[in-house]
């Protein structure tokens, strides 16, 4: 019998397929929800890319619902998401829709899913920026939808925001996280300040188990230094 059941939205990414792995190694039932499919999860909900956010949003709760038969799930992690830079010169609206679809679209979807599947006293994890709690004027768009998510977690942490009793919803802030794209692409950084997937999983875990939970609507900075990655609660 499975420890738990979780949903990762953004299931096949760095950060997401390091969770999936994690919480399988641990017999948990983990599902995923992404563009394409993650071999390693017990299911998979593909997303239609070119689907709107209302059609998205029914797609995703008609398929959980169909692979949970009236089940709950202990946790849904979000960490779908992606990055583009600019300013208001160039690109501003086409940057700044891109980064609602990969960030808010997910996270409103995670959280409709949580009001619907999750049990009481649930957990409801969504990704946020550390950049994102100022200005980020060389990264407009990408600023605005993470500061959306920051506010989301904080509507959904408040009464009548529709989630079960005694639910947890946090947002986590990293800065960067050790991915195989960043260290492809950022050959020369200092990885001693990058936060290792494996930490983030672990947390993850805690948190469904109801172990070492920050408050609720917390908005928690991940300040890794030296290796070694401490939790700021913002």
């Amino acid at each position: 019998m499975a420890s738990g059941k979780i949903l990762i939205y953004g299931g096949r990414g760095a950060l997401g397929a390091s969770c999936v792995q994690f919480f399988k190694k641990n017999n948990w039932w983990v599902g995923s929800i992404d563009l394409t499919e993650n071999d390693a999860a017990d299911a998979n909900i593909v997303v239609d890319r070119d689907a709107d956010w209302v059609a998205q949003e029914a797609a995703v709760l008609s398929k959980v619902g169909a692979e949970l038969k009236g089940e709950t799930l202990d946790a849904i992690i979000c960490v779908a998401g992606g990055w583009a830079g600019g300013n208001a010169k160039k690109d501003l609206a086409k940057n700044s829709d891109l980064m609602w679809k990969q960030s808010v679209w997910s996270s409103a979807i995670s959280a409709t899913v949580g009001a619907n599947h999750l049990k009481q006293g649930g957990l409801l994890v969504l990704t946020g920026a550390n950049p994102a709690l100022e200005g980020t004027p060389g990264m407009i768009g990408y600023g605005m939808a993470k500061a959306a998510v920051h506010q989301l977690t904080k509507s959904l942490a408040g009464e009548k925001s529709g989630l079960p009793d005694n639910s947890l919803v946090v947002s986590i802030l990293p800065v960067t996280l050790d991915t195989p794209m960043n260290r492809k692409w950022m050959p020369d950084a200092d990885t001693s300040t990058w936060t290792p997937l494996e930490f983030l999983a672990e947390l993850f875990h805690k948190w469904s188990k109801g172990e070492e939970r920050p408050a609720n609507g917390s908005l928690v900075k991940l300040i890794t230094k030296d290796s070694k990655t401490e939790l700021v609660i913002v």
